[in-house]
């Protein structure tokens, strides 16, 4: 190898070295530059030049079969290569990428997967990959590589390409690949285009590449020995192009294997003109204001002294990152940590997104997209940020149906959230929507089932309909093309329905379908969708279950009775939503029927009395008689405190067991004595079921039921004809004369 080759041995997204490599480009003045990335991007270069091209940015390569198969090579602003890639393009210097093909190094993944599944986990110590920068930290006495690599570069005039060349050479001869087998084979295909670089540019070539493949690149090998390496690899076809990147997966190992863990931190530095520590200061009080922190200029004048005062105490030649959260700690948070989580989070990550223009190549799938985002105006971003729709406008609708489609294309950019407003109504969504770069692979492997968002999520669901192989999965994929808008693959996916729903004998399957069926209704009629075929299925499904019901209640283990009362509870939903009265009726007919009879599991039986006495369809009187009955001495003890489980607790009830019994001091006259004269050996194995059911309580139930119980026997007794059920008998004037100006206020009524 030459040794005209100027090397520039950099640590990938540092600063520092984006600094230094840009100096050392203006004083050489190469007549081409060569960059480790894969050679399939140099017709993209280009577009690099663009002015909507803003870093963070990455190279996307993924096999053209299966998009899964991909990788990405990030660059941020401060990053040493982009600053590079910026150079040569201003300077109208030709500029390369030069190392290992994507076609090879993705096919070559595939390979070392698997001879490590055949390996195993067991492996000798040489196999264990080493982090130069770790072991050159340790050297230097450090026990963070982070801050060594801050001391030794990002704070220091000049450059360090010498002195890190000359230690990875030193690291090269001690660990050899370090554990990076794949490196040899790299650095083999690095040297070839080096060598032809120099041919071609008489020598005048400069090279910006990871700081470890610096001694390789200058060691003297042969051609021969170099394309002996490279025979023989596989090969896969690849396409390629430029995505939009984030600085919070910048702060993960990816791409390069060099994640960071302070992208915004170092964007800072880079990106500032002077004064670093007093212009990042001044960045975290302004965060803290926002956030309605009291933070003055004195507070940031006293934390810039603090971090200077740090660093000339632990011999640092500038405040570093560590010295300046140790500041912003002890003086503008006053000593606390947890405003750091949020400055962590919002700057020294930070959520930047980057932006690549339009003339990128990308599937046609990408480009619908695209368009769609751009007409109902809803730009991809990195924060996460929560997005309320209402159903009823034309652009909100749309919106819905593309998230919705794009859930269902596995593309998920939004999740469907519980509103801040607490709405719960047909007409309104609340999404929370947060892009990642990772979304734009799934876009790519999405793009075989068609060209636009529409038609691939039709084709997908109706492929998913016929390949389901649990009636609940196809209901749920009749609910989500309503939701989505796929009047074309609805039709596919109700003949699967209704052939799957007449074959399924499994009443837990039929009631696990329901709900979703009843759901996906209630969605058809907001959106104006017809429903008639889907409403004759849901009703059938109905039936079924009812007819089903009882025989499955029966003989169940004490799992199977808790899964049997929430599918008891997912049916009671369903039908309460279906807008048939004879269909109600007949429900609450299946409902007494379980109540009564004894072969039915308790929590099942529980359930049942405590649906039937809330919707009015049993009187307060057999409720208790049926309570009675359950408690009574002959009950196992377990099996009651199913019962109690079933009545007053488990999913579906929230709290409301418990305001039950708060206001009906029958009930809890009954739970308590049956509680009281559980026998001890019993009361053990009976503990856990109540403490689950009474814990779900809300404080101030569980508070009102101990000193309605702490009254003891007297306060039930005397509850008679003249209190109020839930209610002392006497009068409290003092207490109902405080809550009087409430009242009026919220009234509206004068205080006359």
């Amino acid at each position: 190898m030459s040794e005209e080759a100027l090397l520039l041995g950099v640590r990938h997204h540092g600063p520092g070295s984006a600094r230094a490599v840009r100096r050392a480009l203006d004083e050489a003045r190469p007549a081409v530059v060569l960059i480790e990335g894969p050679p399939e991007a140099d017709a993209l270069v280009p577009l690099a030049a663009e002015e909507d091209m803003r870093p963070p940015v990455a190279l996307l390569a993924h096999v053209v079969d299966e998009p899964g198969r991909s990788a990405f090579w990030p660059f941020a602003e401060f990053s040493p290569e982009w600053v590079a890639l910026r150079w040569a393009l201003e300077h109208e210097v030709p500029v390369r990428f030069i190392d290992l093909p994507a076609a090879h190094s993705l096919a070559l993944r595939d390979t070392e997967e698997a001879l490590l599944e055949e390996e195993g986990e067991e492996g000798e110590a040489g196999d264990v990959r080493v982090d130069p920068l770790r072991v050159l930290a340790e050297t230097a006495g450090y026990d963070d590589a982070e801050r060594w690599w801050e001391d030794v570069v990002e704070h220091r005039e000049g450059d360090a390409f010498a002195a890190l060349g000359e230690a990875m050479g030193a690291l090269r001869e001690s660990y050899g690949d370090g554990g990076h087998a794949r490196d040899l084979v790299r650095e083999a295909y690095m040297r070839l285009q080096v060598r032809a670089a120099q041919r071609e540019f008489d020598d005048s070539v400069a090279v910006v590449c990871g700081a470890w493949h610096v001694p390789a690149l200058r060691e003297r090998t042969t051609v021969a020995a170099d394309r002996a390496l490279l025979k023989g690899l596989p090969k896969a076809k690849v396409d390629m192009t430029w995505v939009p990147w984030t600085h919070r997966r910048l702060a993960r190992a990816s791409g390069y294997g060099a994640g960071i863990e302070s992208p915004g931190w170092y964007g800072h530095l880079f990106g500032v003109p002077d004064r670093p520590v007093e212009r990042w200061l001044t960045k975290v009080a302004g965060l803290l204001r926002d956030e309605d922190r009291i933070v003055s200029s004195a507070h940031v004048i006293e934390a810039v002294r603090l971090a200077e005062s740090l660093a000339v105490m632990r011999g640092r030649p500038l405040a570093g990152l560590t010295e300046t959260t140790d500041a912003v700690r002890a003086v503008l948070c006053e000593g606390s940590d947890v405003p750091l989580s949020l400055i962590h989070d919002r700057l020294v990550v930070g959520d930047v997104l980057g932006e690549v223009p339009e003339a990128a190549p990308a599937v046609p799938l990408q480009r619908d997209l695209t368009r769609a985002q751009r007409t109902l105006r809803l730009k991809p971003a990195a924060p996460e940020r929560e997005l309320d729709l209402d159903l009823r406008g034309d652009t909100d609708a749309a919106r819905s149906r593309l998230l919705h489609r794009l859930r269902l294309l596995g593309v998920a950019w939004g999740e469907p959230a519980r509103s801040a407003r607490g709405s719960t109504g047909t007409f309104r969504e609340t999404w929370r929507l947060r892009w990642e770069p990772e979304l734009s692979v799934r876009v790519a492997e999405a793009g075989v089932w068609g060209t636009t968002v529409l038609a691939a999520a039709s084709a997908k669901a109706e492929a998913d309909a016929v390949a389901a192989r649990a009636l609940a999965d196809v209901t749920a994929l009749a609910e989500h093309c309503l939701l989505a808008g796929l009047p074309d693959a609805l039709p596919v996916v109700m003949r699967v329905l209704a052939d799957r729903a007449a074959l399924d004998t499994d009443v837990g399957h039929l009631a696990q379908a329901l709900p979703a069926l009843v759901r996906a209704l209630r969605y058809g009629d907001v959106r104006g969708t017809d429903t008639a075929a889907l409403a004759g299925v849901a009703t059938g499904l109905a039936e079924r279950v009812f007819v089903g019901l009882p025989p499955a209640c029966a003989g169940l283990d004490t799992d199977a009775a808790s899964g049997m009362r929430d599918h008891v509870d997912a049916v009671h939903s369903a039908v309460g939503l279906l807008e048939d009265a004879a269909l109600r009726d007949r429900w609450r007919a299946v409902l007494r029927t379980l109540a009564v009879r004894d072969s039915v599991a308790g929590v099942v039986r529980g359930r049942c009395v405590r649906i039937l006495l809330d919707e009015g369809a049993l009187a307060d009187d057999d409720a208790a008689r049926l309570m009675g009955l359950a408690l009574s001495p002959g009950t196992p003890p377990a099996e009651a405190a199913a019962w109690i489980e079933g009545f007053v607790g488990g999913a579906g009830s929230g709290s409301g067991g418990g305001l039950l019994l708060v206001h009906d001091e029958r009930l809890l006259a009954l739970v308590d004595a049956w509680l009281t004269g559980v026998p001890g050996d019993a009361f053990i194995d009976v503990l856990p079921l109540l403490r689950r059911t009474f814990s779900a309580y809300e404080p101030g139930v569980r508070r009102a039921l101990g000193e309605l119980v702490s009254r003891g026997p007297a306060s039930s007794a005397s509850a008679g004809a003249g209190a109020v059920s839930g209610f002392s008998e006497e009068f409290d004037a003092g207490r109902a004369d405080a809550v009087v100006p409430v009242v009026r206020m919220l009234l509206g009524v004068g205080a006359g």
